[in-house]
């Protein structure tokens, strides 16, 4: 049994979204490797528009932060809006940085295109965060990656399957050592993190 701690965050409110069908598959594949997978939705838990004077100390937040700071991957889902990151998934990313520090982010991205500057707008938020960006990320599209609610297409099935794998090795080698920074008193990026 792993000890890794995977936050899968599907950035859209579309019930029927094909963003929430492949972060689902994927965190099956994760589960099913003995990884823990907390599953993020919006409808389920709704954080309020970010507001710099409030936010942190709504109710919200502080039920989201607990999450967050648990996980050791951040796997972030967003469908392509207009070649952007779906304002779901900003109002996410908006409430926190610190908690990013040193852990790995994980792009997944529902586009009629191959979603690459939606993919780069979130390793610019890794980058910001001082978190860690997996160098590729997962595109996929509707009606021929994902139909009816199931990932359908066998080439998003081999990426999902190498994105599921390279979480479990690459997560588990960054959270490693992001732990034992924390821990330790070395000068490095997570010595501003300790307590």
């Amino acid at each position: 049994m792993s000890d890794l701690h995977v936050l899968a965050v599907a950035g859209s409110l579309n019930p029927g979204s094909i963003t929430r069908t492949a972060i689902d598959d994927l965190a099956a594949r994760l589960t099913g490797a003995g990884v823990s997978v907390d599953a993020m939705d919006f409808h389920d838990c709704p954080l309020p528009l970010f507001d710099p004077k409030e936010a942190w100390g709504r109710p919200e937040y502080q039920a989201l932060k607990e999450r967050v700071v648990k996980a050791d991957v951040i796997v972030l889902g967003t469908p392509d809006y207009h070649g952007s990151i779906s304002s779901t998934l900003k109002n996410f990313l908006d409430h926190f940085w610190k908690e990013f520090a040193g852990k790995l982010f994980v792009t997944m991205v529902a586009s009629h295109e191959k979603g690459l500057t939606v993919h780069d707008q979130l390793r610019t938020v890794a980058r910001q965060c001082y978190a860690w960006a997996m160098p590729y990320g997962v595109s996929f599209q509707e009606k021929l990656d994902v139909i009816d609610g199931q990932v359908a297409s066998d080439a998003l099935k081999k990426r999902l399957e190498m994105l599921a794998r390279d979480i479990r090795v690459y997560g588990g080698l960054l959270a490693n050592q992001r732990r034992a920074d924390l821990a330790g008193d070395d000068a490095g990026m997570m010595a501003a993190h300790r307590k």
